[in-house]
């Protein structure tokens, strides 16, 4: 047996951004790696996750999830493989998904880290389609949104991996018709020809409110918001009585210094008796059996396709993270290290 590792390179965040960060709030440090106590086990990371919500984790304020600390390594969804182990449960050579991104290697409490098996999806699929982005897409639009058969549901930033995942469940469910807006005319041909939505527009080519109502001339019953600002604005326009809306992320003011204007039409939502409510999705791990079992047989099917991107070497971490949120992925952004 080889020799286990003793040190490993992690990112640290070094300075709290303001408005966009930049590549100096980063820093790739090498760390020594600790010793395996009892009860823990030391996993090699193969690929970690780069996810819009860690952009508020960079903030110093109080919020659903604590601040990453300063000159401390960040944190974020991972799979790897245990190259040392202390615990019954897990034996050397099992794959896990575990919380500790970012970094090389990690020691972790063996009750800290889930198995996966790499037989029934791909790795980083559980990092994706069947991870914390695909049970957000599942619990946001069937308990958060209460969809039913028959509604019509618009999907913002509906490339991404939340995005695209709605989309397809809505229709594998019964949706009467699924709008997604992108921002390339390559994602919304993406929707509309692989993803099966029935329309798409790109948020870029005009304004959202008259894309939206051309794309839906009949309305909208569900919202599924991941962008926020005059997307929001938009669907409270267009959604019918009674309609609801699933806030999941607001990506287009993660990095605004000023406040936002939009949306500017907030009193409908009293008329139109709509539902406008958050989603976080620790809320819903009740769902997760339930999440597996139904989605992973509609990727084995071929029913639900998924895209991801992905950016190769720990060293180009942060720029995966900063094309995130630029828009340069199309489904999952995942930094590999296994390649």
């Amino acid at each position: 047996m080889s020799a286990l590792p003793t040190t490993g390179r992690e990112w640290h965040l070094v300075a709290r951004p303001h408005g966009w960060p930049t590549p100096d709030d980063f820093a790739l440090r090498e760390a020594a790696v600790p010793e395996v106590g009892e009860g823990q086990v030391l996993v090699r990371t193969k690929h970690f996750s780069v996810d819009p919500y860690m952009r508020g984790r960079m903030n110093d304020v109080k919020s659903y999830v604590p601040p990453f600390q300063l000159d401390q390594p960040m944190e974020g969804g991972a799979v790897g493989e245990v190259i040392a182990s202390r615990a019954d449960s897990l034996a050397v050579g099992d794959h896990v998904l575990h919380g500790l991104g970012w970094r090389e290697y990690a020691v972790l409490d063996a009750q800290r880290v889930a198995k996966v098996d790499p037989s029934l999806a791909p790795l980083t699929a559980y990092l994706g389609v069947l991870g914390m982005p695909g049970l957000t897409a599942y619990a946001g639009l069937l308990e958060v949104a209460s969809f039913k058969e028959g509604d019509a549901v618009f999907v913002s930033g509906a490339a991404g991996a939340v995005g695209g995942e709605v989309g397809q469940i809505a229709k594998l469910k019964g949706a009467s018709r699924v709008i997604g807006s992108a921002g390339s005319d390559e994602k919304v041909k993406l929707l509309v020809e692989e993803y099966g939505f029935d329309a798409a527009f790109n948020y870029k080519n005009g304004d959202v409110a008259k894309q939206l109502k051309e794309a839906a001339p009949d309305g909208i019953d569900v919202y599924f918001d991941n962008v926020g600002g005059d997307h929001l604005e938009a669907a409270i326009s267009s959604l019918h009585v009674h309609g609801r809306v699933a806030i999941c992320g607001m990506i287009s003011m993660y990095n605004a210094t000023e406040p936002t204007p939009a949306p500017r039409n907030l009193a409908q939502v009293i008329g139109k008796r709509l539902r406008l409510q958050g989603l976080i999705v620790t809320d819903h791990y009740a769902l997760q059996p339930q999440f597996v079992q139904e989605v992973s047989a509609w990727i084995r099917s071929g029913e639900l396709k998924y895209r991801e991107t992905k950016v190769s070497g720990i060293e180009n971490g942060v720029e995966a993270f900063l094309g995130l949120l630029r828009g340069e992925n199309t489904g999952k952004m995942i930094v590999s290290l296994d390649d």
